[in-house]
This record gives C-alpha cells, sequence and structure tokens, in this order.
C-alpha cells in the first residue's frame, strides 16, 4: 500500500506512516491512565512490569472482595487496535476491563504487548504467551489469593481477538502449560479470508502467506479441531468489515470436530469493536451481558 506522498514509503491510515528513512509515525496518540479503584464497584487495579528489558507489562483488575480466600475465575483480555496501536493503559480499554470486571466477577490481566511495525508480528504472540507463563506461576498476591487458575479464559477485541486465539493455539500444543484454560471469547475478531491484506503483510515479514495459520485459522480446520478448551464464544457486529471472518472461523469450528461448544453473537446495525467506543449505549451492554454469561 504504497503512498504516492513524496518521502513516505506506506501509509496505513488510520494506524500509522513510514518515512523513506523507517522513522514510523502514528496517527493515533494514546493516552495513559494511571491504575485506580472504583468506590462504586469495588474493582481496583494495578500495573506489573513482566519483562523489563522488553517493556512487557500487564494491568491486573481485582473485582469486589467479600473474603480473604474468595477466588475467582482468571480472565486474560487483550488488547485490539491492529497489532500496531493501543494500549492496555489506554483510557478506552481500562474503562472497558474495569466494567467488564465489575460485571463478569473476574480477575482480570490485560496485557500489553510490544506493537508492531517497529516489534513485528510475532512479537506480540511471544510477548502475551510471556504474561501468561508469568501469571501461571501463581507467585503474583493477587493472582495467588484470588485467581482460581482452573477456571482461565482468553479474550480479545479484533487483533487482540488474534492473539487472543493463538495463544490458545500454543498452550494447546504445550503439554506444560499448567492453568486449565475454559475457553475463549473472540470479540470482532482479525482474520484473514484468503485474500491479499496488506497491513497483515507489512507487519508480519515472515508470513507464509494467504493461509498462514496465525491469520487465517479458517484455513486450519485439524488445528481448530485440537483447541483444549471447552467452549468459544465468537461475537461480531453486522456492518463491521471482518464480520464474515467471524462467521467463517465459527463455521470451521463447528465443522472441524472440535469437541466443545462455540456460539456466536452478533449484533445488528453496528460496526467494527463499536462496545469501546460507546460503552454505555444499549447494544454494547447487550455484547457484555453475552460475554459475561460466558464467563460465568
Amino acid at each position: 500500500m504504497n503512498s504516492t506522498l513524496a518521502g513516505i514509503t506506506h501509509n496505513f491510515y488510520p494506524f500509522f506512516k513510514v518515512d523513506a528513512d523507517g522513522t514510523v509515525h502514528r496517527f493515533q496518540d494514546i493516552k495513559f491512565v494511571p491504575p485506580s479503584y472504583n468506590p462504586k464497584t469495588g474493582v481496583r487495579s494495578k500495573d506489573i512490569t513482566i519483562l523489563p528489558g522488553k517493556n512487557i507489562s500487564a494491568r491486573l483488575y481485582l473485582p469486589k472482595i467479600s473474603g480473604k480466600k474468595q477466588k475467582f475465575s482468571l480472565l486474560f483480555y487483550i488488547h485490539g487496535g491492529g497489532f500496531c496501536t493501543q494500549s492496555a493503559f489506554s483510557p478506552t480499554y481500562d474503562s472497558y476491563l474495569h466494567k467488564l470486571t465489575a460485571e463478569a466477577n473476574v480477575v482480570a490481566v490485560s496485557i500489553d504487548y510490544r506493537l508492531a511495525p517497529e516489534h513485528p508480528i510475532p512479537s506480540c504472540y511471544d510477548d502475551s504467551w510471556a504474561v501468561l507463563n508469568w501469571a501461571a506461576q501463581g507467585t503474583e498476591p493477587w493472582l495467588k489469593q484470588h485467581a482460581n487458575f482452573s477456571r482461565v479464559f482468553l479474550a480479545g477485541d479484533s487483533a487482540g481477538a488474534n492473539i487472543a486465539h493463538n495463544l490458545m493455539v500454543r498452550a494447546s500444543e504445550e503439554s506444560h502449560f499448567r492453568p486449565s484454560l475454559v475457553g475463549m471469547a473472540l470479540v470482532d475478531p482479525y482474520f484473514g479470508n484468503g485474500k491479499p491484506d496488506g497491513l497483515w503483510t507489512y507487519l508480519c515479514p515472515n508470513t507464509t502467506g494467504l493461509y498462514d495459520p496465525r491469520f487465517n485459522p479458517a484455513a486450519h480446520p485439524r488445528m481448530l479441531s485440537k483447541l483444549n478448551c471447552s467452549k468459544i464464544l465468537v461475537c461480531t457486529a453486522g456492518k463491521d468489515f471482518l464480520r464474515d471472518r467471524a462467521w467463517t472461523y465459527y463455521e470451521t469450528m463447528k465443522k472441524s470436530g472440535w469437541k466443545g461448544e462455540v456460539g456466536i453473537k452478533e449484533i445488528e446495525g453496528e460496526g467494527h469493536v463499536f462496545h469501546l467506543f460507546n460503552q454505555t449505549c444499549k447494544k454494547a451492554k447487550v455484547l457484555m451481558k453475552s460475554l459475561v454469561e460466558f464467563l460465568v
């Protein structure tokens, strides 16, 4: 996707452009909000640096506690943004994770991975995998005291849903992964559909092509049949430009021979990740209700 503007070699609006000298300019300025405590819901959050040398970190969310030994399901959430923008610490995702933690009554780990193109794919997968394995050690105080490692879920939106799926694939292949993965929720997943995708190709220089299993998992039903969880929820929206890819993933899962339960929820009349931009609208609440029921 070459730009005709002099001095710019790549232009992936609305995400970023790249100058001829390799300098990356992002079109979106993502703000940072600090961890906090919400007295109305009782949800509190804190930040953890997991691999300082690689700047891999996470924001942890703890729901309202009524007893010292109270245990909750553990949710790993991966933010979207085309693999190249957004953050676990942005106002958008911090607000959303506060709501999700309160309503689903889960301990949540919101993963902050390094962004492409400075850190090409598969860095996002490797970073997120490192967070899962760090959490699995069970030494972090909140997780040690309140996380139920026998009820672990993965979730994400857009590119984050892609990452969540790839984490599930890896966890299913590696027998030493200790936490018990119950399910996975994929909201407006960014998957391939067998057609060229300029953004994916640029951000993943080592891609194997249109049928790369990391980007086009529906082309690999045998891989899908081996996912080591019992239920999957796919969510999409009627006006989402990725809608067909969500449905293809869902239909392929159903036919793959996988023994779990897969469902799909479509919100009519809405676009891609609408629920993040208007978190209190009626249809966002409908989607939230579906996610909460899935996690509970």
